[in-house]
């Protein structure tokens, strides 16, 4: 049925639901799920499952009426949604009802990155894959195939590539995203902060934001604990050149200029340890490297960091007060895309630093322990031993010593011939689109032409799957079961997926695919199960999990509260080599890093350029939801952002259509302008996603700009080899007609 977008507006502010069409079957013991007294429906019955459009997997349920899905609400039952959804997952049709999903397996027929296909059998299909990859094997060692991956139906295709034998298996979410943050908060309490991040907002006295735009990112979770904060009276500090949401809500608001946060995070780190404002018995009792830090500290005044941060220095003080009178319950946040200008670890461990200093981790309104509920493994022979090199995601001659997954831009540069130590020849791709995820496109574009053989399983045809030699039809997480789903949680529980409808067109789900290119390739044995219920079944009794009640519900949350916070009872322990909290880290002196994190200048744009700075809308998922028709409705363009100061001077005005250039000639456009005072001059902001090529994307494409064509250069992270993206600068001209 149709939804204008008026409609959608009310039913995602009101509920959160959206109202949609779809027909629906179900098989097995998923026949359980009938209306949920706590949430009522219109309907015959309701299917609880958890959603695909982030990597939150919030928990759904799915109202179904006459054979047709009529809305889809959060899931009660479930920790992360409680209830309520984003928009985003609101939108779930829209990528079931997709027109231009991808309906049955294809072989490319035109030269690589054509797009030009004929549709086959998925018994061509998968002989085709099987086929290739096993040569790949044969003439160049297993870990010639590389595996890229995004999204929670991946750990079919892990196990296939543990069985095959490759050791590269990268996902752009490491080093393009969180992996920094990851790395910092390990090397200081020897724990990151999870995924989602166990942060407790709600309880939060003093909540900080460092370049953080919840609100617009929609983490569903930390937004509904977000305003639950505000609501008891929390107050907001909030670092970023741009007035975000989440700045319209602060009592402070710092427009700090780009890639200087370390100097900030350092003065005020030196007001708090000059001023005895930090939690001395904490510091005492589970840190070590205090002294070091306070030497360090020394000379990092408000009035050093101002001529870097451009904040005034009055504000630096007040702001390190502010901070520190809230603890134990003053949370700063440790950020999710933290990978900015290249010392995103060392900014990392600053933050990660003056949580310690307030106390924080480990107690309420700060970062909590969090654990994951019991699940016992379905057992599988032992993989066999291959003798395999190293991954190859770092070029020749080069270390990032910290660096605890694959490197995709390390991978990509390795199937061009002679970078890294050996060539990648093969890819897998598991719904994830390159070609926007990773900078430097045209270095992923000469990757792809390198390539001997490229499978893509996806549900899309997106940019990338325009590259691919075979193309597999994913079914949608709508349509299909995947593993079970427990994440270490404030509260541990156990989540379903299960099919809303059955795989529409001749799309078929993950694991199916998997098992059957495991069978045609040798390594069936590793999928032993005749089909995804049984799998299931067989797990869940291991792990004594009702599976009738678990597919009722959509979620089982453990039965035993979980003490998360030092004041429940947590034995505190930190599992670094010190067995403490460090402040200053000895395992970066080893490694030849520095163990504090000191502040390097960052590169300014030219008189006539600007930073080019990205970030989320509440819509949207990075670039695999920009063709989606019912949140398009919503937000179906991406203005550039640029001050009013500026636009003057340049002669534009809300609505002129300009192009950007980058510091590299890159030109990209045309784009439509937002004159406004909520960024700062030197900058200038779009949302990522949009601006997408694939012929058969109809609605995306050439809708709005790309800012990753834009992003042609890099920081890379010495640390952990993240690519620091908002290092780009951009001149602006008007568009020609």
């Amino acid at each position: 049925m149709p939804v204008s977008r008026r409609n959608f507006i009310k039913i995602t502010s009101a509920t959160f639901g959206a109202a949609m069409g779809a027909g629906l079957t179900t098989r097995g013991w998923s026949r359980a799920p009938q209306p949920d007294p706590e949430t009522g429906t219109d309907g015959d019955r309701v299917v609880p499952s958890f959603c695909e459009l982030c990597f939150w997997k919030c928990g759904i349920q799915a109202h179904v009426k006459d054979g047709r899905l009529t809305k889809i609400e959060g899931n009660p039952h479930h920790p992360l949604s409680r209830g309520h959804l984003c928009p985003r997952g609101t939108g779930g049709a829209g990528l079931l009802y997709d027109p231009d999903r991808l309906r049955q397996p294809l072989i490319r027929t035109g030269t690589r990155g054509a797009e030009e296909f004929k549709p086959v059998s998925w018994e061509d299909a998968l002989d085709e894959v099987a086929d290739k990859l096993t040569r790949i094997r044969e003439q160049y060692g297993p870990e010639a195939l590389a595996l890229f991956s995004h999204g929670y139906g991946a750990s079919w295709f892990k196990t296939l590539m543990h069985a095959y034998g490759t050791p590269n298996l990268t996902h752009p979410s490491y080093a393009q995203c969180r992996g920094s943050r990851q790395t910092a908060f390990e090397l200081t309490f020897g724990a990151g902060v999870g995924s989602p991040e166990a942060t407790d907002i709600e309880h939060a006295r003093v909540l900080t934001l460092i370049g953080s735009h919840l609100g617009e990112n929609m983490h569903n979770t930390q937004v509904q604990d977000f305003a639950r904060a505000i609501e008891r009276g929390a107050d907001l500090v909030v670092v970023d050149p741009r007035f975000s949401v989440a700045a319209s809500k602060a009592r402070y608001w710092l427009p700090i200029r780009p890639g200087t946060d370390i100097a900030l995070l350092l003065a005020w780190m030196h007001v708090i340890v000059e001023e005895k404002l930090y939690d001395r018995d904490y510091i005492e009792q589970y840190a070590v490297g205090f002294d070091e830090l306070k030497a360090h500290l020394a000379d990092k005044t408000p009035q050093w960091a101002y001529a870097a941060t451009s904040i005034d220095p009055d504000t630096i003080v007040e702001t390190a007060r502010f901070i520190a009178g809230g603890r134990p319950a003053s949370l700063v946040h440790p950020g999710r895309r933290t990978s900015w200008t290249g010392d995103d670890t060392q900014r990392g461990r600053a933050i990660a630093i003056l949580n310690a200093l307030l106390g924080s981790w480990g107690r309420r309104g700060g970062i909590l322990r969090p654990a994951s509920y019991p699940l016992a493994k379905v057992p599988i022979p032992p993989f066999e031993h291959h003798e395999t090199r190293p991954p190859a995601d770092m070029p020749k001659g080069v270390i990032y010593p910290f660096a605890s997954s694959p490197l995709s831009h390390g991978i990509r540069d390795a199937s061009i011939p002679g970078t890294a130590d050996y060539d990648i020849k093969a890819w897998m791709l598991y719904g994830t689109n390159l070609l926007q995820s990773l900078p430097q496109q045209d270095r992923t574009i000469e990757a792809l032409q390198n390539l001997e053989f490229i499978v893509a399983i996806d549900v899309l045809p997106t940019d990338t799957v325009g590259w691919a030699d075979v193309v597999l039809p994913e079914a949608t997480y709508l349509e299909r079961y995947d593993d079970l789903h427990a994440p270490a949680w404030h509260d541990p529980y156990v989540a379903i997926r299960q099919p809303v409808v059955d795989p529409m067109y001749d799309s078929k789900p993950g694991w199916w695919i998997a098992k059957e290119l495991a069978k045609r390739m040798g390594y069936g044995q590793y999928f032993p199960f005749e089909d995804i219920e049984e799998y299931l079944a067989e797990r869940a009794e291991r792990s004594g999990i009702d599976l009738m009640e678990l597919s009722k519900k959509g979620a089982i949350t453990a039965s035993e509260p979980t003490p998360v916070t030092f004041e429940e009872g947590v034995e505190p322990s930190f599992p670094t080599p010190s067995g403490r909290i460090e402040l200053y880290s000895q395992q970066m002196a080893d490694a030849g890093l520095p163990p504090l994190p000191d502040y390097t200048p960052p590169e300014e744009p030219a008189a006539d350029q600007f930073h080019l700075l990205f970030g989320r809308a509440p819509t949207l998922s990075f670039a695999r939801t920009a063709n989606n028709r019912l949140l398009g409705e919503i937000l179906d363009d991406n203005p550039v952002w640029i001050h009013t100061r500026r636009a003057a001077e340049l002669g534009l005005k809300d609505g002129d259509k300009v192009d950007l250039i980058n510091q590299d000639g890159v030109r990209e456009g045309p784009a439509t302008v937002n004159v406004t005072e909520r960024i700062r001059p030197d900058c200038v902001y779009i949302v990522h996603g949009f601006g997408q090529k694939a012929k058969g994307l109809h609605f995306a494409r050439n809708r709005g700009i790309s800012d990753t064509r834009l992003i042609t250069k890099t920081r890379i992270d010495p640390v952990m080899g993240g690519t620091g993206l908002n290092v780009n600068f951009v001149r602006i001209e008007k568009a020609v007609s």
